[in-house]
C-alpha cells in the first residue's frame, strides 16, 4: 500500500512539472522589446542585477517594502543592512539604487514578465538589448559622459560605469531616447521620473553572470509563430528596419501598405532618404561658395541636425 502511495504521488510530481515545463510563456519579439525598452540603456553591472533579480518577484517585492520603509538608506548602507536576508545576492544588490527597486516593486507584472522571458530567450534578451541600444545610440541619447562609457567591443554595445564603485541611475523616457515606437499593442513600461544621480558602492557588488541562464528552451515567437533565427549583431539602418510581427488587428492593413513599397526595393528602385528630402532646401538655399577668395573669408554653411530637427552653427 505505501508502495503504491509513493508511486501515485511520483506521478503526480512528474505530471505537474511537464505541465509546468509545457505551459512555460513563449514571448514574441515585440513583448521583448517592451519589456526591455526601460533597462535597456543602463550600465551593464546594474542591467545584470534588474535581469537576476527579475527571476524572484517575490524577493524583488520583499527588497522593495524595505527600500520604502528606509527612504535614507541607499549605496553601501543599504547593502549592508540586507546583507543578513534570505534574498538573492542580485535582489540585495539592488538596494543600493532605490529608484530602481522602487519601480520594479510598482510594476509586479513587469518583473514577473521579464524573469520569465529572460529565463526562456537568454540569448535573444542579448539581442534585444543591443538592438534597442543601437536606435538610442543613432537618436543621440546613448552615449559616453562623465557617469559612464559607451563603446562597441566583438560588435557589442558596451555600457560601463566610468568607475568601477560608482554607478549613474539613469532616468529616461522610453518613448523618447528610442524614436517613435514601434509596435503599437505592446507598449513599455513608463516609470515615474526621479532626479539621476550616481550611487557610490565600495563593497563588492553582486558578481554579474553570463546574460542567460541555463538551459535555454525557445525562441521568440515571430510573424506567422516563425521561429526567429538570432544573428551576430550588425548596425541596421532606420529606413530598413521592418517589425518582426504586427498587432493581429491591424495585421493586413500593413501588409497591403508596404507591399508595393518592398516590391520596388526588389526591383531596383532607388530608396529616398527622409534626412535627404530635408536637407534638399537648405542646400537650395545655402550661400555659393566664393571661389576667388580665401576660405576662411568664406561664409560658414549651417550643418542641418537630422536628431534635433533644427539647424546649428
Amino acid at each position: 500500500m505505501k508502495a503504491l502511495l509513493r508511486l501515485l504521488l511520483g506521478l503526480t510530481i512528474a505530471l505537474a512539472a511537464l505541465a509546468a515545463h509545457a505551459q512555460a510563456r513563449v514571448f514574441n519579439q515585440a513583448e521583448l522589446d517592451a519589456l526591455l525598452a526601460p533597462v535597456a540603456l543602463y550600465p551593464d553591472p546594474l542591467l545584470n542585477q534588474v535581469l537576476d533579480a527579475a527571476l524572484y518577484p517575490d524577493e524583488v517585492a520583499e527588497a522593495a517594502a524595505w527600500s520604502r520603509a528606509n527612504p535614507q538608506l541607499s549605496g553601501d548602507a543599504a547593502v549592508q543592512m540586507v546583507e543578513g536576508a534570505s534574498w538573492h545576492p542580485s535582489v540585495k544588490a539592488l538596494v543600493a539604487s532605490p529608484e530602481v527597486l522602487g519601480r520594479m516593486g510598482e510594476s509586479p507584472q513587469w518583473v514577473a514578465d521579464l524573469g520569465q522571458a529572460y529565463a526562456t530567450h537568454g540569448p535573444y534578451i542579448q539581442a534585444t538589448v543591443q538592438q534597442l541600444r543601437a536606435r538610442a545610440q543613432s537618436s543621440g541619447y546613448l552615449q559616453s559622459d562623465q557617469y559612464q562609457q559607451v563603446y562597441t567591443q566583438d560588435s557589442q554595445i558596451v555600457v560601463q560605469p566610468a568607475y568601477p564603485n560608482v554607478v549613474y541611475v539613469p532616468y529616461y523616457n522610453p518613448y523618447v531616447v528610442y524614436g517613435t515606437w514601434w509596435w503599437p499593442a505592446y507598449r513599455p513600461v513608463y516609470w515615474r521620473p526621479w532626479v539621476p544621480h550616481p550611487v557610490y558602492v565600495t563593497r563588492a557588488w553582486y558578481p554579474a553572470r553570463a546574460w542567460h541562464p541555463a538551459p535555454v528552451r525557445s525562441a521568440p515567437v515571430g510573424r506567422f509563430d516563425r521561429r526567429v533565427t538570432v544573428t551576430p549583431y550588425r548596425p541596421v539602418p532606420e529606413s530598413q528596419r521592418r517589425p518582426i510581427i504586427s498587432s493581429p488587428p491591424a495585421l493586413s492593413r500593413p501588409v497591403i501598405v508596404q507591399r508595393p513599397v518592398d516590391q520596388a526595393r526588389f526591383r531596383g528602385a532607388p530608396e529616398v532618404r527622409p534626412q535627404a528630402r530635408m536637407q534638399a532646401p537648405m542646400q537650395r538655399s545655402a550661400p555659393p561658395v566664393q571661389r576667388s577668395g580665401p576660405m576662411q573669408h568664406s561664409a560658414p554653411v549651417g550643418r542641418f541636425d537630422s536628431s534635433r530637427g533644427q539647424q546649428r552653427r
